[in-house]
């Protein structure tokens, strides 16, 4: 598992190439050069040639981060996460059904360099949505109780907003990984994210990964934009 320790901040980052085409994200890969040297390929993308982007940027050296929450039965999902486990990707998210886990640790079959990491409650949900679904729990609490079954099936870590990876971290122990997406930057435009931390935050309460996606594809110099989240987080990790 990952040593918070030892990840450097540049390698902490993960850019969500959150763009139409994958020429349109051969171009964002491109213009942030060796600034960058993880990216999250997400739903928009695989359905546009996004695997074989995947493919490509591990041949490259990136890593890759494939977000493809996955949810059905369990042959289903093992089948899948084996011919993911082919592809040489590091991070591979399954929602977090306890069945669904188990099947996606078994599909990589050891392959331990493929990490499963199960989505606990979308940074696009808060209070309100949980209440509309006559969930009876508090956003923290229903995100801890998906984590410990999560890591109960056997997954490598979960994704989470930055306001409970403090929580998270304190009751997973280290060696978990703690994927926070919907972060933003100070002063930065939250668009649909509703469960809102900056980098540093999420970093500082034990994120080990921060994801980023546009307030670095929408500014006018993403690789600037990309390094500045980078200092963020350097300086406090």
């Amino acid at each position: 598992m990952a040593d918070r320790l030892r990840i450097p901040a540049r390698d902490r980052l993960i850019v969500a190439l959150d763009v139409p085409t994958v020429e349109e994200a051969r171009q964002v890969v491109a213009r942030l050069g060796d600034a960058v040297t993880f990216y999250k390929v997400g739903l928009q993308l695989l359905f546009s040639g996004g695997l074989e982007l995947g493919n490509e940027l591990v041949g490259q050296g990136k890593n890759v981060f494939l977000d493809a929450k996955l949810l059905d039965i369990g042959e289903t999902v093992r089948n899948a996460v084996a011919n993911v486990a082919r592809l040489g990707v590091r991070f591979l998210t399954v929602h977090g059904d306890k069945r669904a886990i188990r099947a996606a640790v078994e599909g990589r079959d050891g392959d331990t360099a493929l990490k499963i990491l199960a989505v606990t409650v979308l940074t696009s949900l808060d209070q309100s949505d949980l209440d509309e679904l006559h969930i009876p729990m508090t956003v923290a609490e229903w995100v801890a109780l998906r984590a410990r079954h999560a890591l109960a099936a056997g997954c490598d870590g979960v994704i989470a907003s930055g306001l409970e990876v403090a929580q998270l971290r304190q009751q997973l122990g280290a060696g978990s990984l703690i994927i926070t997406p919907g972060v933003r930057s100070p002063g930065a435009s939250h668009d649909d994210q509703r469960r809102v931390t900056t980098p540093a935050e999420a970093i500082q309460a034990g994120a080990d990964y921060v994801v980023v996606g546009r307030q670095i594809l929408r500014a006018s110099d993403q690789r600037r934009a990309a390094m500045a989240v980078v200092e963020e987080i350097e300086a406090v990790g």
